[in-house]
């Protein structure tokens, strides 16, 4: 398996700092990450425990937080082990743009889990957590 299958999520490659791919020139140029994978590691971060729950306040609507307060104190990603990290997710929209469903694989060590939530989009314009699940846990 090469390095890059093995990455996390929005993680860069490893390297010197400033080294280039080979055949490029310049710095590499400003990628945003999809609502769905930013949501994955915020979750992931409130899940494993380095970020407090009240961090997700702004970025929840409907008993997406409430879910959260359930979940963040008992979830096994806060174990002593290795730290949780995001592996794949993927996104699918319900039928209308103004809402999305997703899963994702996370990884700590040899275990992966499973984490689902769904994503609504305010008249604002912003995309805030409306659910979520780990491992059927809700």
């Amino acid at each position: 398996m090469t390095s890059s299958a093995r990455r996390p999520l929005g993680s860069r490659p490893g390297g010197p700092a400033g080294s280039h791919p080979r055949g490029r020139s310049g710095p590499a140029p400003h990628r945003t990450l999809p609502p769905h994978v930013m949501f994955a590691e915020r979750l992931l971060a409130v899940l494993s425990g380095e970020r407090p729950v009240h961090w997700m306040l702004g970025h929840t609507i409907g008993e997406g937080y409430e879910q959260l307060v359930q979940l963040a104190p008992g979830t096994p990603l806060r174990s002593l082990g290795p730290r949780p990290v995001l592996r794949h997710c993927r996104a699918h929209p319900p039928g209308h743009g103004d809402a999305v469903e997703a899963c994702a694989t996370i990884a700590t060590g040899d275990r992966v889990r499973a984490m689902a939530f769904r994503l609504e989009r305010g008249q604002d314009r912003r995309w805030r957590c409306a659910a979520v699940e780990l491992d059927g846990l809700s």
